[in-house]
């Protein structure tokens, strides 16, 4: 088998073009090309990634014809917990093609270099959000849903100023504090990583925001810039209700008279304490992040930890039988020991694993089944290519799952 090139040699692309990581001679053009097909804020942002000692030029790469740069994308580094296991993860961003050199195939490139990359750096899935469809094209599929933004309908009561400010940098491990206690509560989460932190006190898109109490920060949260009269508050954390509804006037602050819609996290603080100022109106559409699993047994050895305990914890060990998945094109065996499951043992097709006792999961659906709020039983009453031969086993390995995700750009 030929070895994949490194992430950072040249790649020649057809018509002349090559694919390499972009150098700091192509910061004008990048910002450029960036402010042009996107938003002129990306061009700050891309900055900020290469400028930061934990990112830097190699996680940003270029396609270019000569000097001059036609396409751009950058990979960062970001982790997913799912129980107590943490998972490497990628996630591409900032992804920009001059308009004369689109459908060249330029960003399938550059997402091969950031999925080569992504593997380099011991990456086991990447998560992003994206346009519609599109990066379904590159192996992504939608697995973890957007949490919807509710209107405000009337804000907290209070007399005097809110005592909300922009955060300092000095603020960073109070904010992260509140949003580690924050996702303790969600089975899967993807934190803010320390870069990202540093990124998005700088950036123009967002603003980072706290509430203090004497000297200590109790509440966080970030809004998009008042637009038309309208700010949207994203990933709130407080420490109890008071904090929150604090959080909540003091945003509401910022447009007096204006609308504000707040992002629900399920089960916090936030939602418990602002259910009565919310209207929370049936979703029109659905929305939700992508996953990409590049190796299937490689994942699921990650998680053996987490699949044991989940047998233990439902009496469902059955020592001296494997537990069978098949994606219909590979299946995957995990044998089950008295202590524990043994290292995924990766076969060939199989049309038929109810006959084995297995699940079969179509492998379009596989993050959906491993990440998502379905579960097993859910996504068998939706989707005709998966079901299971054995109910109480598969139900018990893979449960419905709530999900809380920090990203660098808000969905919304």
């Amino acid at each position: 088998m030929t070895a994949a090139p490194s992430p950072s040699a040249p790649l020649p692309l057809a018509g002349g073009l090559v694919l390499r990581q972009a150098q700091p001679a192509d910061l004008d053009q990048i910002s450029t090309l960036l402010a042009e097909r996107g938003d002129e804020a990306d061009a700050l942002d891309h900055r900020l990634v290469v400028a930061d000692p934990e990112a830097g030029w190699p996680a940003s790469a270029v396609v270019v014809d000569g000097d001059r740069v036609v396409s751009t994308a950058t990979l960062l580094d970001e982790e997913v917990r799912i129980g107590d296991i943490r998972l490497p993860a990628g996630q591409v961003e900032l992804v920009a093609t001059d308009r004369e050199y689109e459908g060249r195939g330029l960003v399938r490139a550059l997402m091969q270099w950031a999925h080569d990359r992504s593997a380099a750096r011991g990456h086991v899935i990447q998560a992003m959000i994206g346009i519609p469809y599109f990066y379904r094209l590159f192996g992504y599929e939608y697995a973890i849903d957007i949490p919807p933004a509710p209107t405000v309908r009337t804000p907290p009561p209070g007399e005097a100023a809110p005592a909300l400010r922009a955060a300092r940098p000095s603020d960073i491990p109070a904010m992260a504090a509140l949003q580690d206690m924050t996702q303790d509560r969600f089975d899967v989460a993807m934190p803010h990583s320390a870069a990202c932190w540093r990124w998005l006190l700088e950036h123009e898109a967002s603003t980072l925001w706290v509430v203090e109490r004497g000297d200590t920060v109790v509440a966080a949260g970030r809004t998009t810039p008042p637009d038309d009269d309208e700010v949207l508050l994203a990933e709130a954390a407080a420490l109890d209700d008071a904090a929150a509804r604090e959080l909540l006037r003091g945003v509401a602050a910022l447009v007096p008279g204006g609308q504000v819609r707040v992002v629900h996290r399920a089960g916090t603080v936030t939602a418990a304490a602002w259910r009565e100022f919310l209207d929370h109106g049936p979703r029109k559409q659905a929305e939700q992040y992508y996953l990409r699993i590049p190796d299937v047994a490689a994942l699921l050895d990650r998680l053996r930890p987490l699949l044991w305990q989940r047998l233990t914890a439902a009496g469902a060990e059955r020592a001296g039988r494997d537990i069978v998945i098949s994606t219909f094109g590979a299946h995957y065996r995990i044998p089950v020991h008295a202590d524990g499951l043994g290292a995924v043992v990766t076969g060939g097709a199989m049309q038929g694993p109810g006959a084995v006792g297995g699940a079969g999961v179509a492998p379009d659906h596989l993050p959906a089944l491993l990440f998502g709020p379905h579960g097993i039983e859910g996504l068998t009453r939706i989707r005709p290519d998966v079901y299971t031969g054995e109910e109480e086993l598969f139900q018990a390995l893979f449960p419905p799952l709530t999900a809380d995700v920090l990203s660098y750009y808000l969905p919304y």
